[in-house]
C-alpha cells in the first residue's frame, strides 16, 4: 500500500470517527434540550397557577 493510500483510508477512518461523535452529541443534546422544555413548561404553569390564584 502507498503512502498516499493509507493517508486516504487514515483520513477516512478520522472523519467516520468524527461524524458518528457528532452524531452522538446531537442525539444527547437533543434529549437535554427536551428536558429543558418540559422543565420551563412546568415552571410557567406552576407560574400561571400562581397568578390566578393571587387574581381571585
Amino acid at each position: 500500500m502507498n503512502a498516499t493510500r493509507r493517508m486516504t483510508v487514515r483520513s477516512l477512518k478520522v472523519l467516520v470517527l468524527a461524524c458518528a461523535t457528532v452524531s452522538i452529541a446531537c442525539l444527547v443534546a437533543c434529549n437535554t434540550v427536551e428536558g429543558v422544555g418540559k422543565d420551563v413548561q412546568q415552571a410557567g404553569a406552576g407560574i400561571e397557577g400562581a397568578a390566578e390564584g393571587a387574581s381571585d
